[in-house]
């Protein structure tokens, strides 16, 4: 990981937004919030198109004749299975099956993947297992990341690059040149929207950020903030790690992430200990409406009849739904839809029901439209 402060090519573009840039996260600042309104930047994802900086993720570049094999060892869905231009979310876990990261794992060929991750411990639990594997990889300090979200995502940017967009389908990327420059499209984000990741040199995310934005400005292409991507993840039922891994042992059966894992594939770290977990779940990580006109605190116990049966791990008041909501990990006997329960944040009592996650959207076609799925 990075000894000094990583720096954004954007700041510049942050400031005269309105950001203090005052927040950092992987070492690198963050436009946390502009002096636009978040919820106005949730309008324009929703309705139109957001453009937001995620370059402070943490991206690892892998290869060698092992590449494949070693991260099969270290995460739980089976990589062997991926094909270049494949990518896929998947649990790092300790030898307790306990989640260490969030990671997005993409191919971009035979044993040559790149690693988005979050702000865990998966590289130097990388640096601690690659003992007796043919394998090389380090973090890409130069790489930049530029999520366009919303409906409009894919109209402007389609006439600007030689990546057929139309056929690039959810969980797939690409390499090519946008606005004449060299960049890979992934087709995702942290949204809930149709979207596109943009990974480029530093050298070209200015003058790609401003192109994005000069191309979309009569579809209402906005730039938006770290709180609007805080409030857009709840809506959108979106984990994060830690938050909704509130102990340092949750397993992915208790993020109900049970498709992430392959116990059919060869050994991986934790596989013992998630198969001797599996139906022994503490708590799941459970959807609720809260009865308030704000957010409740994150941290805050759940109760049932006196007993405490739960904590809020995010919450967020969602103006697009005009509900106060709520992601929360919960005993197993408590998480029935149309449960009751009660909040105590700050001396306050406050009633709360378990829903349906996600919030918004909840059959997801907003970014698994029925026509791109495999049964």
């Amino acid at each position: 990981m990075p000894a000094t402060p990583r720096r954004s090519a954007l700041e510049q573009r942050h400031r005269e937004l309105g950001s203090d840039l005052s927040n950092s996260w992987n070492g690198m600042p963050l436009a946390q919030r502009y002096k636009s309104d978040p919820y106005e930047e949730i309008a324009a994802t929703r309705y139109r198109a957001g453009l937001i900086d995620v370059s402070a993720l943490n991206i690892v570049n892998v290869s060698g004749s092992q590449a494949t094999e070693f991260l099969n060892y270290i995460f739980t869905s089976d990589i062997s299975k991926m094909n270049a231009g494949d990518s896929q979310i998947s649990n790092p876990v300790n030898e307790e099956g306990g989640i260490i990261d969030d990671a997005l794992l993409y191919c971009d060929g035979p044993n040559q993947f790149r690693i988005s991750h979050g702000g865990g411990k998966l590289f130097e639990e990388m640096q601690a297992l690659k003992k007796g594997y043919d394998v090389t990889f380090e973090q890409d300090m130069d790489v930049h990341v530029l999520a366009l979200q919303g409906p409009a995502s894919k109209a402007i940017l389609s006439s600007h690059t030689d990546v057929d967009l139309a056929k690039l389908v959810y969980f797939k990327h690409a390499s090519g040149k946008l606005f004449g420059r060299d960049v890979s499209i992934a087709r995702g984000g942290y949204s809930g929207e149709l979207g596109f990741e943009v990974f480029c040199k530093a050298a070209d995310a200015v003058a790609i950020w401003d192109s994005i934005l000069a191309a979309g400005r009569s579809a209402g292409v906005a730039p938006v903030s770290w709180d609007c991507l805080d409030i857009g993840r709840v809506e959108a039922g979106l984990l994060f790690f830690p938050c909704e891994m509130p102990m340092q042992n949750t397993t992915p059966w208790e993020v109900r992430a049970d498709w992430t894992v392959d116990l059919d594939k060869a050994d991986f770290r934790g596989k013992d200990a998630l198969s001797k977990r599996r139906g022994k779940e503490r708590s799941f990580v459970t959807g609720l409406e809260i009865n308030s006109e704000t957010a409740v605190s994150p941290g805050s116990p759940l109760f049932s009849d006196g007993k405490k049966v739960g904590v809020i791990t995010t919450a967020a008041f969602s103006r697009h739904l005009m509900k106060s909501l709520a992601l929360a990990q919960v005993e197993p006997n408590f998480t029935a839809l149309g449960t009751p329960l009660v909040v105590q944040d700050n001396g306050n009592e406050i009633e709360a029901t378990v829903v349906r996650m996600p919030f918004y959207d909840p059959l997801r076609l907003r970014t698994h439209p029925r026509s791109q799925r495999i049964d």
